[in-house]
């Protein structure tokens, strides 16, 4: 595998005991690619969160941070470079404030305490909490929680953000924050691994999926060629979300994934229709 992107999975296996969670996994993700990481529950995708970040290390294989070989790294160094959203954000939040919780990631890195202010009001910033930054964090909602976890990770700045289910519990405008936020992200040169179930949001927001099953690479593709495939997702337990599924069901010309290519691909074709 050639190692240029910011994320390659290389021949990884891992087992907890007996228990194989992965086998032979190999994928690379680039800077600024965003990927969806996707598979029933128990394919392997924790796993993989847990592998990046440090938390373990492959039995066999190679889990490559850019240049970095993951098992010769502590969690904490690779902080310099992964920033992680856990599915359940509470096991994040420690301070006294939001603010604080937000900037201790800039400040266990030794960075100044201008560039740790201007790392922490940009991360309030992107996901709408600077009105909520005195608040203990355990005083906000659920939903507000999740977006602080994941404001602490931004805060990071790092070449690769892994997030684990960033949606689970938004609402709407929820949702549109984070997916705001990591485009954003993104588009500054960062790359995304994103495991979630919400394939709506997968759509809207990233590019590329990759599909475990039982511990195995089962697909690696564009995610609106995949996501408008139901016989391919059905034996791997996933739904197509419901833009996807229209297109499919109209023969949209294309195939669109997101809500707005699927609405100009309909006033076009209803426009063409009208005009004939």
């Amino acid at each position: 595998m050639a190692l240029t992107g910011a994320l390659a999975f290389d021949g990884v296996a891992f087992s907890y005991g007996n228990v194989a969670a992965l086998s032979d996994v190999s994928f690379e993700v680039a800077a600024g690619e965003r990927v969806a990481l996707l598979g029933r529950n128990g394919a392997g995708k924790s796993t993989v969160v847990r592998l990046v970040t440090g938390l373990v290390r492959p039995d066999e294989g190679t889990v490559w941070i850019g240049d970095w070989d993951t098992a010769g790294r502590a969690p904490e160094q690779l902080a310099w470079r992964v920033g992680s959203l856990f599915q359940h954000a509470d096991q994040q939040l420690f301070a006294r404030t939001l603010r604080e919780d937000v900037s201790f990631g800039p400040r266990a890195l030794g960075f100044p305490a201008r560039e740790v202010q201007r790392r922490t009001d940009e991360a309030l910033d992107a996901l709408g909490l600077h009105a909520s930054a005195a608040q203990h964090p355990y005083d906000l909602s659920p939903a507000l929680r999740k977006l602080a976890a994941l404001a602490g990770a931004l805060a990071l700045e790092p070449a690769l953000l892994v997030l684990d289910e960033p949606t689970a519990g938004l609402d709407r405008a929820g949702r549109a924050r984070v997916a705001e936020a990591v485009r954003e992200h993104a588009g500054r040169g960062a790359a995304l691994l994103v495991v979630t179930h919400d394939l709506a949001f997968a759509a809207e927001t990233l590019q590329r999926g990759i599909v475990l099953d039982r511990g195995r690479l089962a697909c690696d593709e564009p995610l609106d060629r995949l996501l408008t495939s139901a016989e391919r997702l059905k034996p791997l337990g996933l739904v197509p979300p419901p833009v996807a599924a229209l297109s499919v069901a109209l023969d949209l010309p294309g195939r669109p994934v997101r809500e707005r290519d699927a609405a100009h691909t309909l006033a076009r074709v209803a426009g063409g229709r009208s005009a004939s």
